[in-house]
């Protein structure tokens, strides 16, 4: 009689062999699951790592410092220029020799003229004219100053034009009388004419910190499935891992936002909807962009010229001897090219003065370096601008593909200690007292795992930070932008 069992029929063998029609299977043909107690997989107990190494962070702590502070607001000031200069003077009155420092100027557009009767002074525009000139009349609040030339009867003898804008004037100097005393000052403070007493003055910078969270969470029934995975993270751990995997990953993910938050923050402009209660914080990127200076499109094919450019540029400002170059892949061949199109090499020569001028140290931590004129490069790929999960995934119009950072410290006037200090050029602030460290606070809560904080059957590993990051001197940073 010919057998109908449930799941098919079955034809037994003389030999204990694996045939077609000799045993039972459960798929979903016949209406069952997979029947795994009969034929286990082969399973790889080590994860693939497919994306090498995850993390992204590492960039902060090569370039900068952390330091602890006790404020919602952390604020420095920065000096500035030594020297008296003006950009955008205007040409009242060639043949009369009248000038003026600002124009129609007023609140945060207006700049004090602080030059004085005697003074001597050059005046330059951007048709080669140059005029250097004995100051006769000054206005301390009009900016009005009567400036007559040294080698001419008046300005328009030598090229400049009557409501002329656009002008440059510098103080090189000043001339007085044998026996002569200096001018007496005239008027109050902010409306003098005559000899001006020039006050140093700082520009005022503040950043807030942001507060980080993050939290894992795995239910009490999870954490009784036991699942070995064997694993080697990004931290140096490695063996087998069983739920807490997860917890590494969170981990993991939450000690880059610590740097990502720094480098991409941004703070809650006035036209935001965004509530008051985040104020958001000024990152590397906001900084660069708003006191720094950007450069469009530089590719090899610009060559060297494009390079001196920048130079030129670092000249105008601190001029710091060493800096270094954090680039995403493209520009780093670029630079590559570059350099290569150089008769004789420009990696020659150079000190390593960094890394205690070893250029072995230099190569160990991915760094290659090269001299152009006075400074100093060290040039590195960076892999968050790599990374097709962050910046790496786009580039083109506005794309951010490197930034150069001076390396180094900056001296400071700390409102707190009333004192100039010296700091790193870049460095993170977080927020800790005696009775709380905010830098990287990790605890456990519910009831599992060895925590007794609640009811809740499950283990939440709970992750916060509080942090803002100092950028003095942004004015030597250089953040390069794709076309």
């Amino acid at each position: 009689m010919a057998l109908s069992p449930q799941f098919g029929s079955i034809t037994p063998s003389q030999r204990q062999e694996i045939l077609a029609d000799n045993f039972l299977t459960f798929d979903a043909s016949t209406g069952g699951g997979t029947f795994a107690a009969q034929y286990l997989p082969e399973i790889y107990e080590q994860e693939v790592e497919r994306y090498g190494n995850r993390t992204l962070s590492g960039f902060l702590r090569m370039v900068g410092a952390e330091m602890p502070m006790t404020s919602d607001q952390v604020i420095w000031s920065e000096q500035n220029r030594l020297h008296i200069a003006y950009n955008s003077v205007t040409i009242n009155d060639a043949s009369a020799n009248t000038i003026n420092i600002n124009p129609g100027g007023s609140g945060d557009t207006f700049k004090e003229n602080v030059i004085s009767v005697n003074d001597t002074i050059v005046i330059l525009d951007a048709n080669g004219n140059e005029a250097k000139c004995l100051v006769t009349a000054s206005n301390n609040s009009s900016g009005a100053i009567t400036a007559e030339p040294f080698t001419a009867a008046g300005l328009d003898d030598l090229g400049f034009t009557d409501s002329q804008t656009g002008a440059k004037v510098f103080v090189y100097g000043s001339s007085y009388q044998k026996g002569s005393s200096l001018p007496n000052a005239t008027g109050t403070p902010g409306a003098q004419t005559g000899y001006i007493s020039v006050q140093p003055s700082f520009t005022q910078f503040s950043n807030t910190p942001v507060i980080i969270r993050s939290k894992y969470v795995v239910s009490g029934s999870d954490t009784a499935q036991v699942g070995w995975v064997e694993v080697a993270t990004e931290d140096g751990t490695s063996g087998y891992l069983w739920y807490l995997k997860a917890e590494s990953e969170t981990r993991l993910r939450f000690e880059d936002y610590l740097e990502m938050s720094v480098v991409e923050g941004e703070k809650k402009a006035t036209a935001s909807v965004i509530s008051e209660n985040f104020p958001g914080t000024e990152g590397l990127f906001a900084a660069i962009e708003s006191r720094g200076n950007v450069n469009t499109g530089f590719t090899a094919a610009a060559g060297l010229d494009a390079f001196d450019e920048i130079l030129k540029n670092l000249d105008t400002q601190g001029a710091i001897e060493e800096n270094m170059l954090f680039l995403q892949r493209q520009t780093s061949l670029d630079f590559d090219d570059m350099l290569a199109a150089i008769s004789g090499g420009a990696q020659g020569g150079t000190a390593y003065g960094l890394f205690e001028n070893s250029e072995e140290m230099a190569l160990n931590l991915g760094f290659s370096g090269f001299r152009r004129g006075s400074y100093d490069f060290y040039k590195t790929d960076w892999k968050y601008l790599n990374d097709a999960s962050t910046r790496g995934a786009i580039s083109g119009v506005n794309s951010i593909e490197g930034v150069l950072i001076p390396a180094g410290t900056s001296t400071v006037y700390d409102q707190i200690l009333g004192t100039n200090i010296r700091r790193p050029f870049l460095h993170v602030r977080y927020r800790a007292s005696q009775t709380d460290d905010r830098r990287m606070k990790q605890w456990l809560t519910g009831s599992v795992g060895g925590a007794f904080t609640s009811d809740l059957d499950a283990m939440e590993v709970n992750f916060l930070s509080e942090r803002c990051l100092c950028v003095q001197g942004a004015n030597n940073f250089v953040l390069f932008k794709g076309v």
